[in-house]
């Protein structure tokens, strides 16, 4: 595998995707060649957010791009607007304070699903102590419904960062498809007391197999100091979604929780939809240059007053990233 080492440059990407070919035929589609990337393509490829506060309709093209590449190791840029095709998975906190809101949820979930392109797919999981995949990936909304009813866990822990961890295996199924974006929706009170993995390695997985988390918190309340106060989420719970490219919600408020009117996560489900469209997906193609053992720096820009973001990174107009692929993974990969 290529190593990359952290650089001293402020902006640096680390995100280097080596494809491993897949067999389609299990899965009953057949892409496109230009949606697939294959084994021999080195595509370094991520999902950006660009704002311009002069121009809130911002629309780019790859003409706006400008990358610097003193040492012609990228063989070409790819850059595609919106997310026109998802695999979506919904997973499900199934205890008890939240099996009645987030059953209520169910219709609004599938619109969501429903406005992202006909190649668009998806799964849902629930979890307790355990996750476990109450509708594999597709389009079956049947299915779908179904997963989204079901029993309280009662008198069970509750393993968030576990089932996230398994929510980024389950898509290892799936064919990697270049314009495929691959979105988890976390949704849940917070409170883990059960999971056994970090979540740093949780975030460093999720960003290296270009999978964003928008955690949605349904916030449990508490009497202190004469009023209702939320109960802190655990360590680690908004930063999944921060770092991996999504967005955090907390979905109510004290006032909310004494309302008798049912919670409505409508308005969240549409901050997801118009955050997803408003992005790009940017990739630089990795020629034979960049196999020579050496590190290698470029940068990409954008035009004045235009900044754009990923992953960990803050706005900036222009980020630098880097390439180093010690020579003992070239002569493995040649074998």
């Amino acid at each position: 595998m290529p190593a990359f080492l952290p650089a001293p440059a402020v902006f640096v990407a680390i995100l280097l995707l080596l494809t491993p070919f897949f067999s389609f035929d299990s899965l009953g589609q057949e892409p496109t060649d230009d949606e697939v990337v294959r084994v021999n393509t080195d595509l370094l490829l991520f999902p950006i957010r660009v704002r311009d506060k002069r121009k809130p309709e911002l629309k780019l093209t790859e003409a706006d791009l400008t990358l610097i590449d003193p040492d012609r190791i990228t063989n070409g840029l790819y850059f595609s607007a919106g997310a026109d095709r998802l695999a979506l998975v919904f997973a499900l906190d199934q205890s008890g304070s939240l099996r009645e809101v987030i059953t209520r949820q169910c219709e609004v979930a599938l619109a969501l699903f429903g406005r992202f392109g006909k190649k668009s797919r998806v799964a849902v999981m629930r979890f307790a102590e355990r996750p476990t995949m109450a509708a594999e990936f597709g389009r079956d909304l049947d299915a779908v419904r179904s997963a989204f009813s079901f029993p309280a866990a009662a008198n069970q822990r509750t393993a968030i960062f576990d089932a996230a961890a398994a929510a980024i295996r389950a898509f290892d199924s799936l064919p990697r498809i270049r314009s495929e974006r691959h979105i988890v929706i976390l949704i849940s009170d917070g409170l883990d007391n059960a999971s056994a993995t970090k979540v740093d390695n949780l975030i460093d997985a999720a960003i290296e197999q270009r999978i964003s988390f928008y955690v949605i918190q349904i916030p449990l309340f508490a009497p202190g100091d004469g009023r209702l106060a939320i109960r802190p989420a655990a360590k680690g719970f908004r930063e999944l979604a921060e770092k991996t490219g999504g967005k955090f919600f907390i979905a109510g408020d004290a006032k909310s929780a004494l309302s008798p009117a049912p919670l409505d996560l409508s308005p969240v489900f549409q901050s997801i939809e118009d955050d997803l469209k408003g992005q790009y997906l940017l990739g630089f193609y990795i020629g034979e240059a960049a196999q020579d053992g050496r590190k290698h720096r470029f940068s990409l820009g954008l035009p004045e007053h235009v900044e754009y973001q990923f992953g960990k990174l803050r706005y900036s107009r222009q980020h630098e990233f880097f390439v180093e692929r010690p020579r003992e993974a070239l002569q493995k990969r040649s074998q």
